[in-house]
């Protein structure tokens, strides 16, 4: 029997590694980013995998985990802008230490979140497609923007947070799939 919660925390460590050492190379520059800047980037990171996998071949010589990870990464710091408010200069970035608090925070919400979802749908994302789950970021993606040009106002759907945290959640189970899985095969 697999462990889901297991699992994530396996692929959500190392997304905290990769988060935890930019923020000692870069600071917290993106601290100034809008929201919308952040979903952005994420676009871009999932349309960049979306066609590796129609292509079948890449040009610039990194895969598609990274990507993954820069996803749910970057999904976490979109939670973190939501929370605390974009800054506007350098004196208002926060410490690398509170950054990295923050970002365990909203992972955490997000594994519980998914575990609950995971007990209520069986674990059907294990018999997903990879593609499927790049397909649907991106479809989340398309929400998040739709959402942003309403100023984030719903009528009756999910608010942005909800959409950034299926986006980690989705990222995470293809990490799984990818990387979790593949190492327990072999």
């Amino acid at each position: 029997m697999k462990n889901t919660s297991e699992e994530f925390d396996i692929v959500g460590q190392q997304c905290i590694d990769i988060f935890s050492k930019k923020t000692i190379d870069y600071g917290t520059a993106w601290r100034i980013l809008r929201v919308s800047s952040l979903t952005d980037q994420i676009y871009i990171k999932a349309q960049r995998i979306r066609s590796i996998e129609q292509k079948g071949v890449k040009k610039v010589n990194e895969g598609i985990i990274p990507e993954f990870m820069g996803i749910v990464n970057y999904s976490a710091m979109a939670l973190i802008q939501l929370e605390v408010g974009v800054v506007e200069t350098m004196e208002e970035l926060m410490s690398s230490e509170e950054a990295i608090g923050l970002f365990k925070k909203y992972l955490q919400n997000a594994k519980e979140l998914m575990m609950n979802k995971n007990h209520d749908y069986g674990e059907a994302w294990r018999k997903m497609r990879i593609s499927s789950l790049t397909d649907i970021i991106l479809m989340k993606l398309l929400r998040v923007k739709q959402i942003e040009d309403n100023q984030g106002n719903t009528i009756v759907s999910e608010g942005l947070d909800a959409n950034y945290y299926d986006i980690i959640n989705y990222a995470v189970f293809a990490l799984i799939r990818l990387v979790v899985e593949k190492e327990k095969a072999s």
